[in-house]
Formats: structure tokens, C-alpha cells, sequence
């Protein structure tokens, strides 16, 4: 393929990838600003409200490999197929269940599925969009194209949680629900018509049970076996556990700033400031990239400002500061996250790559599962803004990890750096 001719297919392929990330976002952000507003108007607790979001991790960490394995023997695309008809079912559980005031039992139960439905995402999409990028030969940084991802996932963000926040406010709290199922149905029926794997093809020569060992001891290989993606992956369970946490704990911790417990146009500001931050975060990220000659750079300095900014949540009493150091954390959290996608993208092969990535979203999730029931309970005792001060006590402990990936030197540090995959034997030897 000439240079002329791979120009208009990378397009094609960003555009694709661009289109899946709206829709995807924008049914998942119409609750996002009122989820645990949902739970608590259903009856649970924080406790169980966050415990509830602990089993959606759960089911995450359970799904993320088998749904990996799919990814890769039967097709990206196959996943997503899959992602968009499981969600939105879970979905439409979920709103039947607040109708009902059903028991904790039953939310633990369809939160595992809605885990499921969102491991049929996690690393597909991604998956997808490098190894079709690479096929069309594009040979630039993924930082910009990841990063426009990352604008379009906030511009999805800032209107589903904008119209999810005022259709509760005008309605009630189960309406957003709805139409986030709804909108994914639609995105089924977009993903059937343009997404093709491209670049890329199913290894179908093993049956389930094998792949999935194949795979596995794959995703360890590459994974945890190579110790630039190792150190990422064991600073993952305490940045995303925390994220995943704090994105949620905002929500009731603004109300209660704002003094009306029934402001849900308020909470849903929430989720709209960061994702305000996001688009300017994404769109600053390959901007910030170029200034540093290695990506782990960005990685760290995000990391502690990240931690600085949580602890500073956690002692303010003032509602308008508290909207200014939300948005900072959301700029910091936006800017590192190109960047450590396209850093994790080119330390693993093609051939593995859904299932190293979903892999690398178990260990976020096993941090979900481990953190968010214990600071709801630090919330239930001491105040949501002392639970926000322990999550920046817990996200610094990534930072270490994240420096032990740094003094790997692997060559896809340096920025805007495309090296192949290396060999296994090779990718566990440190480079000192």
C-alpha cells in the first residue's frame, strides 16, 4: 500500500474508532452524574451503593480474560457486538431492580453482568484501532490519535452527563437508564455496518477452553513478564481503584457542598466539569508528550498531582474550590491517559494485544473490587471528604511502580517511538 493511499484509509479507521467512542460514551455518561444518587434513591446504603460498584468490578476481573480470549479468536468486532447487546439488557435490569426496591443480593448479581458487558469493550476497541492503523501503515504516534479519543470521550461525556442530570431532574432517576440501553442498541446496529477487522486475523485453531489457557499464559508473558507493562499493570489496581471511586463519591459529596440533597442537575455537573477537563486534557496531551523526551515523565508527574489534588479535596469545605480542584484532577487524569495508551500499545504484540490490554483492566478492576466498599464505609463513618484524602493517600502508592516501569528504558518510552514487539525472552530482561 503507497503512502498516498494508507493517508485516507487511517482516516477512515480514526473516524470509525472516534464514531464507536461517542456512541459508547454517550450512553454510558446519561448516568454517570446520577448513579449512586440511583442506588441511594433505591434504598441501599453508601455501603451497599459502593459495594454494588465493587461487584461490577467484580465482574470485570472475572469476564476481562475470557472476553479477551474472544476478542482474539473470534473477532474485535464479534466482542463489541457482544458488549453493546449485554450492556444495554444489564442496563434494563438495573432500572427494573430500582423500580422494585429489589434487595442487595440481586444489584450485586446484574452489577457482575454489567461487568461483563463492559470486558467486551476493554481492550477490543483499542485491539481494533492499532492493529488496523498498522495494516494501513500509518507510522506515526499513537499519542494523537489516542488523544482524540480522549476529546471525543469528553465531548460524549459532557452532554450524556449534562442531559442525564437534567432529564432526572425533569423526570426521575430512572429515565437515563433507558435511554443509555437505547442508545446502545443503536450502536450495535452502527458497529455492524462499519467496523471490520482489519489487520488482524482470529486465531480459531484451539477450542474455548485452550485459547483461554493459551491466552492467558500469553497475557502473562507479555503482560507481567515483561516488566515495563508489569510495573504499569501493579500501579493500575490503586490509580483506577481510586478513579473509579472518586468519580462516583463526587456525586453525593457536591450535594452535600451545595447543600440540597436533590440537586441532580448538580451531581450531573460533576461528571461534566471532568469531562469538560477531559476534552481539554485530551487535546492537550500530545502538546504536553512533546515536551518530554519519555513518556513514563508525564506518567509520574500526572501521578503526583493526581495524589496532591485528592488530599486537597479531602480538606476543603468551600463548593466552588472544591469545582476548581475537580477540574484540575480531571486536566491531569485526561493529559497521562494517551500517553500511557500508547506506551502500553507498543510494548505488546499483535497478535495478543486485546487480551494483554483486557488484562491490564483486570488489574484496575481488582483495585475497584478491593477499594470501593472499604471507602464507603470510610464515607458511611467520617464523611465523603475524608474517604476523598485516603484515596489520594492510596493513589500515591502507584507512583513507585510506575518509576520501577521507567528504569526498564524500554524503547517505547520515547516518545512518538513505534518499535516492534520484542521478543519474550528479551522483553523480561531489564534494560539498565
Amino acid at each position: 500500500m503507497s503512502t498516498i493511499s494508507a493517508i485516507p484509509a487511517a482516516r477512515r479507521i480514526q473516524r470509525t474508532y472516534l464514531t464507536l467512542m461517542l456512541g459508547n460514551t454517550l450512553a454510558s455518561s446519561f448516568i454517570w452524574g446520577i448513579n449512586t444518587l440511583f442506588l441511594l434513591d433505591a434504598g441501599l446504603s453508601n455501603l451497599e451503593a459502593f459495594a454494588a460498584n465493587a461487584f461490577f468490578t467484580a465482574g470485570m476481573v472475572i469476564f476481562e480474560i475470557p472476553t479477551g480470549v474472544v476478542a482474539d479468536t473470534v473477532g474485535r468486532r464479534a466482542s463489541y457486538l457482544l458488549g453493546t447487546v449485554t450492556l444495554s439488557g444489564a442496563t434494563v435490569l438495573y432500572w427494573l431492580m430500582w423500580l422494585w426496591h429489589s434487595p442487595f443480593w440481586a444489584w450485586a448479581l446484574v452489577s457482575v453482568l454489567l461487568g461483563l458487558g463492559f470486558t467486551f469493550f476493554s481492550g477490543a476497541v483499542e485491539a481494533w484501532l492499532v492493529d488496523a492503523l498498522r495494516a494501513s501503515e500509518y507510522d506515526g504516534p499513537l499519542e494523537p490519535v489516542f488523544a482524540k479519543g480522549t476529546v471525543v470521550g469528553g465531548v460524549a461525556t459532557l452532554l450524556g452527563s449534562v442531559a442525564g442530570g437534567a432529564i432526572a431532574q425533569a423526570t426521575n432517576l430512572g429515565v437515563p437508564f433507558l435511554l443509555r440501553a437505547g442508545i446502545l442498541l443503536v450502536m450495535f446496529v452502527v458497529a455492524f455496518l462499519v467496523m471490520r477487522d482489519i489487520g488482524f486475523t482470529p486465531d480459531k485453531s484451539e477450542g474455548p477452553a485452550r485459547a483461554v489457557r493459551t491466552l492467558f499464559r500469553s497475557s502473562i508473558t507479555h503482560g507481567l513478564g515483561n516488566p515495563p507493562v508489569r510495573y504499569l499493570m501493579l500501579a493500575s489496581p490503586f490509580t483506577a481503584g481510586v478513579g473509579v471511586y472518586v468519580f462516583y463519591a463526587l456525586q453525593p459529596y457536591l450535594l452535600e457542598l451545595w447543600g440540597d440533597p436533590k440537586a441532580y442537575s448538580v451531581a450531573g455537573l460533576a461528571a461534566a466539569i471532568l469531562a469538560g477537563a477531559q476534552i481539554a486534557g485530551g487535546a492537550l496531551s500530545p502538546v504536553i508528550a512533546r515536551r518530554f523526551r519519555r513518556r513514563t515523565t508525564t506518567i509520574l508527574l500526572s501521578a503526583g498531582l493526581s495524589t496532591v489534588l485528592l488530599l486537597s479535596l479531602g480538606v476543603t469545605g468551600s463548593f466552588w474550590l472544591a469545582l476548581s480542584l475537580l477540574v484540575l484532577w480531571g486536566l491531569v487524569f485526561a493529559i497521562s491517559g494517551p500517553v500511557q495508551q500508547s506506551y502500553i500499545n507498543d510494548l505488546i504484540p499483535s497478535k495478543q494485544r486485546a487480551t494483554v490490554l483486557s488484562f491490564n483492566s483486570l488489574m484496575g478492576s481488582v483495585g475497584g473490587v478491593a477499594l470501593q466498599p472499604p471507602l464507603g464505609r470510610i464515607a458511611d463513618l467520617n464523611g465523603y471528604a475524608f474517604s476523598l484524602a485516603v484515596s489520594g493517600a492510596i493513589s500515591a502508592v502507584a507512583i513507585p511502580f510506575q518509576a520501577l516501569s521507567r528504569r526498564q528504558k524500554a524503547p517505547a518510552d520515547v516518545s512518538g517511538s513505534t518499535p516492534a514487539p520484542v521478543p519474550a525472552a528479551e522483553a523480561t530482561a531489564p534494560r539498565e
